[in-house]
């Protein structure tokens, strides 16, 4: 659960230290005290979107840090190599140059791993929810999630891209005559004309370095000619090996003399024979050398060949070569085409009656799921003092879609008599509330997450049904933490903490406060949004007697 919440410089909120507790946490306040700015806070701590206009006035940079507790071992920690403690502390960061800087547990993470740990920890119901879950677009995706039927669509999934892969493979296969026959002229000139240059794999860039080597041929022979002579010698100097020779013999001569010369004298020995070794090979690529204009111009005559097939096939011999075993492999299927479609078509017949086979079995889980919710979601209904309210899941069939066979729709009569129409052409404000309450709710049953939030979901809600949402709210609070962002004194009454979000000013600049509330100051609160700022004794007494509900 989420048990401390630290905010700085996020928006009006200069500081402040939210504590949480188990069971039902309301958070009240005057319209516009900031309420949405702690909502704001959480979300960026989940790896929501941050932005800049997020950060306080006159500061560089916003900050949040979040104390989790009981936080269960994730799969997440070891797979982004950040440590598991069961009390998890997420911290953030939004720099006003557009930087974000995440951390959990001390470990850095990016925004997007954040999100993925975020969406197991917290789940954040808002008035814009009702948009998606209203949308018939989402319905498919709500029922899977309450009909835990991830392996059933795993492999209708798998069965699906099987066919779809062989249509795609029919599609690419069916042209007309006229096509075929152009494809097929197209396909015959161009291994005509690989073929007629007889390539070789790696051949362009041989002769690439023999033409570089024939080009500076002259260079080469003279750079050798002066080499063999600076080591052999020539008419009118001596090479290094004959100098070495002499230095050889007029150290054999010292070790008559002193056995300390024998070193000196074995490797002088060891340089002359290497120096030998090096002019005999220097002498050998000279006389080895042959060059001549008519060999380079044949090289030059097949790097042009070579060259304008590149530009058609490939940037290099090799590439050309695969090109042509391309040309060759699509020339035959098409030649033989007829008969590859036909075993084609056949596997498709094959393929596509087993993932009709999956399509069924994934509809049946999802009639079975539609059953149960929609009786899940009537019983939530009435205990929102809605007990009239009609649901119904209704299902159309489809041909093959990477979904399913299916497509569904919530349908529902708020009112006794009234026909089933879509769920959100019938609803009114106070009816969307609760309906999208209790959808929740529902939903919520089949997820892992301990902590969900309540974000003004009971507007347009008030009296009777007011007093049905606050108590299924505590319910649900029975086990799990909720926190809830409320106008209703209904709600407030039922928490088990109470926090006030107050705005004040100071010094020209607005502050926002987060107070915790002992009996005295809820019950002041309460009256408060009983009475608005006119508090009585009679409001008093009203929020007294609300408390000891």
């Amino acid at each position: 659960m989420l048990s401390l919440l630290h905010i700085e410089n996020i928006a009006v909120i200069e500081s402040a230290d939210i504590s949480f507790d188990q069971g039902f946490n309301v958070l009240t306040g005057e319209t516009g005290a900031g309420k949405s700015i702690v909502i704001d806070a959480i979300s960026a701590i989940l790896g929501e979107r941050a932005y800049r206009d997020m950060i306080r006035t006159g500061t560089n940079k916003a900050s949040v840090r979040a104390v989790f507790t009981d936080v269960p071992e994730f799969p997440w920690f070891a797979d982004n190599g950040v440590e598991y403690d069961p009390e998890t502390v997420i911290q953030r960061e939004i720099h006003l140059d557009g930087k974000n800087v995440c951390r959990v547990n001390g470990s850095l993470v990016s925004v997007s791993i954040l999100h993925k740990l975020g969406i197991q920890l917290i789940n954040i119901h808002g008035q814009h929810d009702s948009a998606s879950l209203f949308d018939e677009d989402n319905h498919l995706t709500f029922l899977d999630a309450f009909g835990d039927n991830e392996a059933l669509r795993a492999g209708y999934a798998e069965k699906y891209e099987a066919v779809a892969k062989l249509r795609r493979e029919i599609d690419r296969m069916t042209m007309d005559e006229g096509e075929k026959l152009r494809r097929m002229e197209t396909l015959k000139y161009q291994i005509a004309e690989i073929e007629k240059a007889e390539l070789e794999p790696g051949e362009d860039e041989a002769l690439e370095d023999r033409r570089k080597l024939l080009q500076n041929a002259e260079k080469l022979s003279n750079g050798m000619d002066e080499a063999v002579e600076c080591l052999y010698g020539g008419d009118d100097t001596d090479g290094a090996a004959g100098l070495l020779a002499q230095a050889e013999y007029a150290l054999s001569r010292l070790i008559r003399f002193s056995d300390s010369f024998q070193s000196l004298h074995e490797r002088v020995s060891d340089l002359k024979y290497q120096v030998q070794d090096v002019a005999e090979e220097v002498r050998d690529a000279r006389d080895e050398l042959s060059y001549s204009a008519d060999e380079l111009e044949q090289i030059e005559s097949r790097l042009d060949v070579i060259h304008r097939l590149r530009r058609k096939y490939g940037v290099t011999c090799t590439d050309i070569l695969d090109y042509l075993a391309k040309a060759k492999k699509e020339l035959d299927e098409i030649e033989f085409a007829d008969d590859h479609l036909e075993q084609l078509k056949k596997k498709l017949k094959k393929a596509e009656k087993t993932a009709w086979e999956a399509a069924i079995a994934l509809r049946e889980n999802r009639k079975a799921a539609a059953k149960a919710m929609s009786a899940r979601i009537l019983t939530e209904l009435a205990q929102l003092d809605m007990p009239r309210v009609q649901f119904e899941v209704q299902f159309r069939e489809l041909d093959l879609t990477p979904n399913g066979a299916d497509a569904v729709a919530f349908y529902m009569s708020a009112n006794a008599g009234e026909a089933l129409k879509p769920m959100s052409k019938v609803a009114s404000g106070g009816e969307l509330a609760r309906i999208m309450l209790a959808m929740k709710n529902v939903l919520a049953e089949k997820d892992q997450v301990n902590t969900l939030i309540f974000d003004e979901v009971d507007t347009g809600v008030s009296g009777r049904a007011a007093q049905k949402v606050a108590e299924k709210l505590r319910s649900v609070a029975a086990h799990k933490q909720v926190l809830c962002v409320t106008h209703l004194p209904q709600l407030a009454a039922l928490a088990n903490t109470h926090l006030l979000i107050a705005k004040s000013e100071r010094n020209g600049r607005t502050f926002t406060s987060v107070t915790p509330l002992d009996l005295e100051g809820r019950k002041r609160e309460l009256a408060r949004i009983i009475g608005g700022t006119n508090i009585t004794e009679t409001t008093l007494k009203s929020a007294e007697e609300m408390l000891r509900i």
